[in-house]
């Protein structure tokens, strides 16, 4: 928004030049979906209370997990808010990808506030039904991958770090993949949302690292020296990036220990599917694994722990999954399980960003 209305007055105005520049436009996306965070969840925790909509806990969690219940939840529809005016305001509207991510974060927003309102309303954790919750999701990334396919650049190509001249084509096995990675995001951040500021720390973490990827996937000179996918237009969903980072931190000063609100299912499913969205677009579908390593390994300790539960008859390899919860049952303090996942995701992301010389 404000890049066509200012951007085209820098003749007369050298000032407004600066709203040419990416990386200017991504710094106040960052700092518009803070601000509007700060501002606006006081009035919106007071709302979420009043109508009664407090966090359902489940009754086979920890049993400390029982003092949390009745915490307002649903903060996600506040951040998804921030995410997209931030975006708007300082985005090119003409770039398709801009509009792709907002599509995706806006409909798996949809699909968590559904699923919170269900739960809320039925006094009871189970919500949505998961093979109804995994439908609406894959329709959404359909939607969004023929919106690529007809107006954008569709490349079924996937980039691997550490390999610079190893590009294999997935042909239309590339739109499965996708579809993996978007869904595959969006339920392990679901999954690591268990305790106070757990998931939103390293999805900030992780949106930074982003921010980088795609604004160097959208600088052609850049993408060619570093040896990574060139994807024109690219560059704008760091706009995008910062404002989930900046909407991340916002919220992350009320979700801290103790947490005054939840993001709630309309959190964690919005911003995993906008960082695998992200991921696919960018052509960094692998770093997400690395950046975003505790969302795969809270996945993973799932995983492990239903398969041998199977296959063992019983038994089970963690105290409970996912895998925080174990560290809980083993007498680790909440805050102090946190603070050590945060430090985890910080030395991924670093990692993630030294593959770009790594090639």
């Amino acid at each position: 928004m404000l890049y066509q209305l200012l951007y085209p007055l820098h003749g007369a105005w050298p000032f407004f030049n600066v709203f040419k520049y990416i990386t200017f436009r991504t710094i106040y996306a960052t700092v518009t979906a803070l601000c509007i965070m700060l501002c606006l969840m006081p009035w919106f925790i007071r709302k979420m209370r009043s109508m009664q909509m407090g966090q359902v806990v489940r009754d086979d969690g920890p049993e400390r997990h029982l003092a949390k219940a009745g915490t307002p939840s649903m903060g996600g529809v506040l951040i998804t808010g921030s995410i997209i005016f931030s975006t708007l305001m300082w985005a090119d509207p003409g770039n398709i990808y801009v509009w792709v991510s907002l599509m995706v974060v806006t409909g798996y927003c949809a699909i968590g506030v559904t699923d919170d309102l269900m739960k809320i309303h039925r006094k009871d954790s189970s919500g949505l039904a998961g093979r109804k919750k995994l439908f609406f999701q894959t329709v959404t990334v359909a939607g969004a991958a023929m919106i690529i396919y007809l107006f954008g650049t569709w490349d079924t190509h996937l980039s691997f770090p550490f390999f610079k001249n190893f590009r294999p084509d997935l042909g239309w096995y590339y739109l499965l993949f996708a579809l993996f990675v978007v869904v595959g995001a969006s339920n392990a951040v679901n999954l690591t949302d268990g305790l106070d500021g757990l998931a939103t720390g390293p999805f900030v973490i992780t949106a930074a690292v982003y921010a980088l990827f795609c604004y160097l996937a959208g600088h052609s000179g850049l993408a060619h020296y570093l040896r990574i996918p060139s994807v024109p237009g690219a560059g704008e969903l760091a706009v995008f990036c910062g404002a989930m980072a900046g909407a991340g931190l916002g919220f992350l000063w009320f979700n801290t220990y103790p947490a005054e609100i939840f993001m709630g299912d309309s959190g964690s499913l919005a911003l995993g599917g906008a960082l695998g969205c992200v991921a696919v677009l960018s052509k960094q579908e692998i770093i997400l694994a690395i950046a975003g390593g505790v969302f795969v390994m809270e996945a993973l300790s799932v995983m492990l722990q239903v398969g041998y539960f199977k296959i063992t008859g019983g038994k089970r390899m963690f105290r409970m999954a996912p895998i925080h919860h174990h560290f809980e049952l083993k007498g680790w303090k909440e805050p102090k399980i946190i603070v050590r996942f945060w430090i985890i995701s910080i030395l991924l992301a670093l990692l993630a960003i030294s593959t770009l010389k790594l090639r």
